[in-house]
Order: C-alpha cells, then structure tokens, then sequence
C-alpha cells in the first residue's frame, strides 16, 4: 500500500539520509562495532548535514520544524542500513524535547547551538541498578546547598554515557516526595565527581556506547536545574509518548526490512533441488508476516499523522510500541531460521537485526508496562 504521510520534501530528505550513511556510516560501522563506540566526528557530520536539532529553533541553529516525519525519516533510513550505533534518535527525539520545552533561555543559548552542530552529545540518566521504570525507587538524590545541588548516586544503562557531554540526570530533591519528588538536573562533561564507568558489553548494538554513570559529591549549579523543581515525574510522562513512537517506527521498519531481505534470499536458496520459495510452509510464512507488516505499518503511520496534530496520547503510543516491537522480535526470529545455518552467522544482516533488536521490547518502557498502560485506561 502506498504511504500517504509524506510530502516531496521529506523524500528529498530520505535522500539526503541515504546518502550520509553510505558517505558517512556504513565505511566506518564495522569499527565502531568492535570499538564499542562511534566517532565524534560522526556526530559532527550529522550536524553539518542538518541530521540533529530538527524541532529547535533556527535562533539556535535548528530546524526549527517540530515536524516528526523528518525524525521518522531517519529513524527508518537507520534502521534499514543496520546502523544503530549513531543514536541520532536519542538525541533529536528523546532528550531534545526536554531542552527545547523546558530550558530557561539562558539554557538554550547555552546548550542547544551545541546540540544542533554536534559538538555536545546527549544523554538522559534515569535508570539504576536497582530502579528501572519504578521512578519511587530511585535512589539518586541532590541535596540543596544554597547556590548550587550536591549530588550523588548512581546509573546504568545510559545510551551515549561514555560520549555524553551533557547528561538530563533524574534525581531525588525532596526526599519524602516520592515519584513527585524528582527534579531534573543537567550534568556536563568535566563537573568533578562526575564519573564514567564501565562501556557495558551487550549482546547487540555493539557500536552504541552505554554506560554506567557514577556521581560523587558533584556540585551542580542552580542554573542546571531543567524545568520544575520537583517536576520529574510530570515531565517525564510528557515526553514519553514520542519516546515510545520513535521506537515503534524503528521497529516496524526493521521488521519490513527483515521482510525484503528473506524474501530475497528464499528465492534464491535451494534445498532439496528447489528454490525454498516454491515450499508452501515458507510461502505462509512470509504470507503471514508480510500481512502483519502491513496492518503495524499502517496503524504506525496513523500514529505519526496524529502526533504530528497534537493528537497522540500515551495509551495509542503504548500500543505503537508493545506491537510493533513484539512483532520486530517474531519477525527477526520466523527470517533467521528461514535463513537456517547461515542466519546464524554474524555477517549476515538477519543476525545482526536479530541481535540489535531485542532491546526493543524492554528500553522506553517494557511490553509489561505498556500493556498495563493499556489495561488502566480500559479497566480503571
């Protein structure tokens, strides 16, 4: 079926996509992989190209459209080319809101000419070792001393923690408060006490670096408070729907491209004298997932119109993500063993999708929570 939600300009801007990961990506990907970590320089690119800052305004060296189809441009041009190390969707799509909605603007002047270039990476910190998406269990806490937060404490599992030069870190600021006694504070490159520890080493996504965050005593100024003193909770909740969208998109569009590639390789695999493609069993297969690609695909698209209105809520953005990264998951296991042998094989696209994607269903909120998200609205 043909997609309706894109205008002549946002296919000049898939283009554009294309061809910065060929030129600037794909060249080098392999090496991240085994480094563990991306270049700046990379970063630096993507700012030149006009790939960071999309909803910022121009003052600040954005792009000064709020218009999500550019950011599921990318998300979906990344993800066909198997290069999800470049966390461009973090950046623009996760932590620019909070900057862009709650920096005062001596914080913008200050932050986002850096967001935009590439020059300063993101990060937002809000998970520990013993806290997920319980935000009640946060242990992290800034204590007041007048001109400036001490803060100290402890995360895990921060995308870009080792590249990071600013980090949103959700820590507690009134201890009774609760879910409702979290702030915002923003911590930069360089703040003493502020340590990095350990690039984790996970099964997939090798080339994204993420950390582990360590805050000893670090003095973090007043005007690093981001937004509402003990408004975490309520800002948190804000972003998340698009959080939860840009997951979704990246999930359906790793599904149809596991799709294209096992379609292809069907054809041309032949077991028992025959191409694979004339099995009845294999036909079902890419029968039923191609249907079910189509149905996410056009319920996701519908998503992004919406919020693109101001119309997506928390419960429809929950939906997008449990189904279309559950159906991401099924789809990369059902295309690997229609690969047998050589889906197991590293070098292969289907394995590395297999790898890298199983992290879907868990960041942005798990499919558990979703599903309870789901289950409230309807039930009370």
């Amino acid at each position: 079926m043909k997609r309706q939600i894109f205008a002549p300009e946002h296919d000049a801007f898939r283009a554009t996509v294309r061809s910065f990961l060929a030129r600037e990506v794909l060249p080098y990907y392999e090496q991240w992989e085994k480094d563990g970590i991306v270049s700046r320089d990379a970063w630096r690119a993507a700012g030149k190209q006009g790939l960071l800052g999309f909803a910022v305004p121009e003052e600040y060296g954005g792009g000064g459209t709020p218009d999500f189809r550019y950011s599921a441009v990318l998300a979906e041009e990344f993800t066909r080319a198997g290069a999800p190390g470049l966390a461009l969707g973090l950046h623009n799509d996760i932590i620019g809101p909070y900057l862009t909605s709650l920096a005062t603007d001596e914080q913008k002047r200050r932050w986002l000419p850096g967001f935009c270039d590439g020059t300063l990476i993101t990060a937002v910190a809000m998970t520990e070792p013993g806290a997920g998406s319980d935000l009640q269990g946060i242990r992290t806490h800034a204590e007041d001393r007048g001109d400036h937060w001490v803060l100290n404490g402890s995360k895990t599992f921060i995308s870009n923690g080792i590249l990071a030069d600013l980090v949103i870190v959700v820590a507690k600021t009134t201890p009774e408060g609760g879910a409702h006694g979290l702030s915002l504070l923003v911590v930069e490159r360089g703040m003493e006490g502020f340590e990095r520890g350990r690039n984790l080493d996970k099964i997939g996504q090798k080339a994204q670096d993420t950390a582990e965050l360590f805050f000893h005593d670090v003095r973090v100024p007043k005007e690093n408070l981001l937004g509402a003193l003990n408004g975490a909770f309520v800002h948190l909740m804000t972003n998340l729907a698009q959080e939860r969208l840009s997951i979704a998109v990246s999930a359906i569009a790793a599904a149809e491209h596991l799709l294209e590639i096992t379609t292809d390789y069907v054809k041309e695999r032949e077991a028992f004298g025959r191409p694979l493609a004339t099995k009845q069993h294999v036909r079902f297969e890419i029968a039923e997932m191609a249907t079910e690609c189509a149905v996410t695909r056009t319920f996701l698209d519908r998503c992004i119109a919406d919020h693109d209105n101001g119309e997506l809520d928390a419960v429809h953005a929950s939906m997008a993500k449990w189904w279309a990264t559950e159906l991401q998951k099924r789809v990369a296991d059902r295309c690997l063993q229609l690969h047998g042998g050589y889906g197991y094989m590293s070098e292969f696209p289907v394995a590395r999708a297999y790898t890298d994607g199983r992290i879907q269903t868990i960041y942005g909120g798990t499919t558990e929570i979703m599903k309870e998200i789901i289950g409230r609205s309807l039930l009370g």
